[in-house]
């Protein structure tokens, strides 16, 4: 089933969520990725990236290139903006991430954090996260302070939940448009 990843506009088969973290992965092959490929990957305009850089979101690209780390808090930005307000989000990503603009305070790497979140989207669809699902996902999640895989769970629910009210928000004005449709 296609499947559009979160906060991208790439597409693939749900059932290889699995492969996302490759996917994204390969376009760091040689180095970081710069403003115009970070814009093809997340439809977002460029100044909406530098304006997130500028309010402190995340620490601004070395010689104009985003790490892999860099583009998966903007994915992750980008997968919540549309049904959390922005101080919602930066307060989400600080409870596990601290200061954001700053990543040595991080208690999870925002791209190993997108990518459990991707793949518990895949696997939940609109259904509840279950903690069987959760715990394995963090199975190997080594705590780099006490309490903070509790804070990554916290943090990966609330986004999975975020993410699933915001496929149904899109649902929800499917039927709407198709009732006018029908009108």
């Amino acid at each position: 089933m296609n499947w559009i990843l979160p906060g991208t506009v790439l597409e693939m088969d749900r059932g290889e969520a699995d492969q996302a973290e490759a996917k994204i992965s390969s376009l760091f092959l040689a180095g970081g990725v710069v403003l115009s490929q970070v814009t093809d990957l997340t439809g977002l305009e460029p100044y909406t990236v530098q304006n997130w850089v500028k309010r402190g979101f995340l620490p601004p690209p070395v010689r104009k290139r985003y790490s892999r780390r860099q583009l998966c808090r903007i994915i992750n930005i980008n997968m919540l903006k549309s049904i959390l307000p922005m101080e919602t989000i930066c307060g989400l990503l600080g409870y596990v991430n601290g200061t954001l603009n700053d990543e040595s305070d991080d208690l999870i790497d925002d791209a190993e954090l997108y990518f459990l979140f991707v793949r518990l989207a895949a696997r939940t669809d609109t259904g509840a996260v279950t903690e069987n699902a959760l715990t394995a996902a963090l199975s190997h999640y080594v705590e780099p302070a006490p309490g903070a895989r509790d804070r990554v769970e916290n943090t990966l629910k609330i986004m999975l939940t975020a993410y699933q009210a915001a496929q149904l928000r899109t649902k929800a004005e499917k039927m709407l448009e198709k009732l006018k449709e029908e009108q």
